[in-house]
């Protein structure tokens, strides 16, 4: 059984917000027992994060290591259409990564006991970013 699911994610501007919740729903209303859970980021300037969700500072922790290792505005960008945050939030993007698989085990998101689900927004601004949620068992 295959199913696929595209849902939005509305985000305040650059930040960490944890997804895991929406996505444990979505699995827990699919009949699959056993299988794998794929999301898919269909954007360039956001990511999916698989992380510690117990602890914020994890997230500030995160945030603060690559704004030092991808600098917005950097001189050497020439892509800044959209701003001081267009490429950064590109790099950003290839240094983390667009999609995300968890195993689903008797109806339910395998994740450790520490692990969660997030979406990562490299922009300024407030975005809806689209995610493509495929279950299969």
């Amino acid at each position: 059984m295959v199913a696929q699911d595209k849902i939005l994610i509305p985000t305040g501007g650059r930040g960490i917000f944890d997804i895991t919740e929406r996505i444990k729903k979505l699995v827990q209303n699919c009949n699959i027992k056993n299988g794998l859970c794929h999301i898919f980021c269909q954007h360039t300037s956001c990511s999916l994060i698989l992380c510690e969700n117990f602890d914020d500072s994890v997230k500030i922790d995160i945030e603060t290591y690559l704004s030092d290792l991808v600098i917005d505005g950097d001189k050497r960008f020439t892509h800044i259409a959209e701003g001081k945050d267009d490429m950064s939030a590109h790099i950003r993007t290839m240094l983390t990564q667009s999609e995300v698989s968890v195993p689903i085990v008797d109806n339910q998101l395998f994740l450790g006991q520490w692990q969660g689900i997030n979406l990562y927004e490299h922009r300024y601004y407030n975005h809806k970013r689209e995610l493509m949620v495929t279950l299969m068992g």
